[in-house]
């Protein structure tokens, strides 16, 4: 086996090196495994337990690999240079994530993410050392690109009516695909649709093609060959219309963003060809983005084949044109744009000029797109999207939201975090109303929640110092093909990265996959300052290969474990389809739990279980269980609601009406805008309160009562919160005083001598609906609290009597109840 070269001699020697026949081995092992996660992994991380299995096969393929390149390299591993440190600092980012396991809100969540970064630590270090045999670092780039190309066509078959044969072709080993069709690969929502293919959201697809749209173009321009040249060159047009598709205007903005940087890197003749490739590419994508989105609105409605071969003419026939110009720019205008401008190349700051006029016509650009006319070229679902590119939007305003209310989160668990998922487990206790959102939308400070200070600053630092070293050679060095093999990473990375400051992006293992194996590339490239001889000592470089093969032996079995748990979850759900029989369900379900018995979705289903058969058998040994399960779980998931409505299930189930009681009165401030755990909460303060008063137990009265009436006053302030949202900002979830909460805090108000308040109250909880029985014990209250006060509400009195006759003695009862 030739021998992997290290050190100085790297650039020379390796140029002819032969990849020995063992690494064969790693390099299709690597590339399978690139033609498989994105079908897998493109998902979300460790956040839904659906999607579970696929990330633990990842941490058992990223394990296994790792242990395979030790195995290969180890005789020959050598700590030499700076690239060869980064081998080293990339366990830093697993082991921040173990720290934050013990302070962990969910740790279910923090060991689907602790996995999760060991399998990307990984593939940085094989990326790392494959990368640097050129053969590998061509092979790798064709294999990522190929994937990247696949997917957009991928995208675009379910666009023009081709789903069933895109399922076709990957439903023997994505699960995703349901009677012959990838889910949401066209999505709907209140824009209309969306094109998401593998990713089932718009705009993290959008960074996915933002990213190589820039990499086809590095690719096309730097290709020796006229196929690679018109290859890349037919994918411009693609890209782009599925880029428009998927209406995203986080895509749309950082697009412009992202290619005034990458122009910063590029010699003058190289920026005018960028331009020229993506001004030719934009136009011609501009005139078939009408037909295109039209044929595809109109066969997401109504199968036609007629119109679906139309679509593919209008988008195959634009991407030969753009294709033949993209041929013929680098034929003849290339190399005499090389020749002409060699001169300006050497001036100082030669580079800037084009980036600062991009940067104008794409202000130009903007102007017109957003704030004329001009914008009606567009499809109209693409015309209203950026129509509403504004600070006003409210996917702006809910934005700047989350990320107030992350800063929150980060400030009450600032050192170690709160876990892997910690936004996820906590953002209900810390939200500014009430939205829904599992993410954070700013991956930066998600990752801050995560793993605190300490593991941002290794993080940052991490990525800073690639991103730095890679620079810093590059602008020394931009015409050696190493880095411009380098570049080829930068672009996705850089990209990614950048668009992940506005969406969350590297939620999906297979974005976090690119970005590490981007920065690997770029890590390969970078300047090769050589380690100080302490660092070469064989004690040092073994005593590394063996941690590195410990903790992925530790990652192989901890996956085939949780990979035997998540399979007897979802064995135990298919049963539960159709089977009503106890013990068939709960077998797979006490598998599940022996090896992970705090697994959320196996706690929660066995506890509804056992719920069940105890209301119907009144056995304790039900109870009993279900009890047992559900704590040993909310030890680990201690914000789960589904735990504690489980819980709190169980205790009315076994009429324990103080123990459900306090459930809901300790865990109210976990969820400060769930209108349905607060509305409970005061109805039971309430009828505890009012079952004490009748035992004239006044300290209890009292304790409930103050309880329910702090919770509704807690409502209120809410409401009244809301009202003050900016006009573009929407509410989120329904947050309001319900009859339900009226009544109940009404009557304690009265019950505690607050007439003229429970008066007002009751008056909150009024509906039209006087056939509702709560409405009119809301009304017949209220108009007591008044009779009490000498008042009267007239309209409201004669709509009730006239429902009711016999309300006039009910409601003269309460006035005359003294308490």
């Amino acid at each position: 086996m030739a021998n992997p070269v290290y050190g100085k001699k790297a650039a020379q020697s390796r140029n002819a090196e032969k990849i020995p026949d063992s690494l064969w081995v790693l390099v299709i092992g690597f590339i399978l495994f690139l033609v498989w996660a994105p079908f897998q992994v493109g998902l979300f991380n460790g956040q839904q337990v659906d999607f579970e299995k696929p990330l633990y096969i990842s941490a058992i393929i990223g394990s296994l690999m790792v242990i395979v390149w030790a195995a290969i390299y180890y005789k020959r591993f050598k700590l030499e240079d700076q690239r060869d440190l980064l081998a080293l600092a990339v366990l830093l980012l697993p082991l921040t994530y173990f720290l934050s396991l013990f302070v962990a809100s969910s740790h279910y969540m923090a060991v689907n993410m602790l996995l999760i970064q060991c399998m990307y630590a990984a593939l940085f270090i094989v990326s790392l050392y494959l990368l640097r045999q050129k053969q590998v670092n061509g092979i790798i780039q064709t294999a990522i690109l190929t994937v990247a190309y696949l997917t957009v066509w991928f995208g675009l078959m379910n666009w023009l009516g081709a789903w069933n044969v895109a399922g076709g072709v990957v439903g023997w080993f994505s699960n995703t695909v349901k009677a012959g069709k990838y889910l949401d690969a066209v999505m709907t929502d209140s824009n209309g649709l969306r094109l998401t293919s593998i990713f089932q959201y718009a705009n993290t697809y959008a960074a996915f093609l933002m990213a190589f749209l820039f990499v086809a173009v590095f690719a096309l321009i730097r290709a020796k060959k006229w196929y690679g040249t018109v290859t890349h060159g037919f994918m411009l047009v693609p890209i782009i219309v599925s880029l428009l598709l998927t209406l995203s205007r986080g895509g749309l903005v950082m697009l412009p963003v992202v290619f005034v940087l990458l122009l910063l890197f590029q010699k003058p003749s190289r920026q005018i060809l960028w331009i020229i490739h993506l001004i030719v590419a934009a136009v011609v994508s501009l005139a078939v983005i009408n037909k295109v989105t039209s044929i595809g609105e109109r066969l997401a409605a109504v199968p036609d084949a007629s119109a679906a071969v139309e679509g593919w003419a209008w988008l195959l026939i634009a991407s030969a044109i753009t294709a033949a110009i993209s041929w013929a720019v680098q034929r003849f205008a290339a190399p005499w744009l090389d020749k002409r401008l060699e001169g300006w190349s050497t001036r100082k700051l030669s580079n800037l000029w084009l980036p600062i006029g991009a940067t104008v016509l794409v202000a130009i650009a903007a102007f017109l797109l957003i704030g004329t006319s001009v914008r009606s070229i567009l499809p109209a679902n693409i015309e209203t999207r950026l129509e509403n590119i504004n600070f006003q939007q409210h996917s702006v305003l809910e934005r700047f939201t989350f990320y107030k209310d992350a800063v929150k989160v980060a400030k009450d668990y600032p050192i170690l975090g709160a876990g892997g998922g910690g936004w996820a487990a906590l953002y209900e206790k810390y939200q500014n109303n009430p939205y829904t959102s599992r993410q954070a939308h700013n991956f930066f400070l998600q990752y801050l929640i995560e793993v605190g200070i300490l593991g941002f600053i290794v993080f940052m630092g991490f990525i800073l110092f690639v991103f730095y070293k890679y620079i810093k050679g590059y602008i020394r060095n931009k015409d050696q093909d190493d880095f411009n093999n380098g570049f080829f990473y930068l672009i996705i990375a850089l990209s990614i990265l950048l668009h992940s400051v506005l969406d969350f992006n590297m939620s999906y293992a297979f974005m976090g996959l690119l970005v590490f194996i981007g920065l690997a590339g770029m890590a390969e490239a970078m300047d090769r300052k050589p380690l100080s001889n302490k660092w070469t000592a064989s004690g040092l470089r073994f005593g590394y290969l063996a941690v590195v093969c410990i903790a992925a032996i530790a990652v192989f079995f901890v996956s085939i474990r949780n990979i035997s748990s998540a399979n007897a979850a979802a064995e135990a759900k298919a049963v539960v389809q159709i089977s009503t029989s106890y013990e068939e369900i709960k077998t797979p379900l006490a598998k599940a739990l022996k090896n992970r018995p705090g697994h959320p979705e196996s706690v929660i289903l066995l506890a509804s279980l056992d719920n069940q058969v105890y209301k119907q058998t009144k056995n304790e040994q039900f109870a009993a269980e279900s009890l047992a399960v559900l704590q040993r779980g909310l030890k680990d998931e201690p914000n789960n609601k589904q735990m504690q409505q489980q819980l709190i299930t169980l205790y009315d189930l076994q009429g324990k009406s103080e123990e459900s009681y306090a459930v809901y009165r300790d865990n109210a401030g976990k969820y400060i805008w769930d209108i349905e755990w607060y509305e409970p909460l005061i109805t039971r303060s309430f009828n505890l309160g009012n079952a004490a008063y009748q035992q004239k137990d006044t300290t209890k009265e009292q304790q409930y009562f103050q309880t329910g009436l702090a919770a509704y006053e807690h409502v209120v302030d809410g409401v009244a919160f809301l009202k003050t949202l900016p006009p573009g900002q929407l509410q989120g979830r329904p947050f309001s005083v319900t009859p339900l909460i009226a009544l109940s805090a009404g009557k304690m108000q009265l019950m505690t001598g607050k007439t003229a308040e429970a008066a007002t109250t009751f008056k909150q909880g009024l509906t039209e609906d006087f056939s509702d029985a709560t409405n009119k014990e809301v009304a017949r209250n209220y108009l007591a609290a008044l009779q009490k006060q000498g008042q009267q509400d007239q309209a409201v009195y004669d709509k009730l009597i006239q429902s009711d006759a016999s309300e006039k003695a009910k409601i003269d009862e309460i006035a005359a109840t003294q308490y």
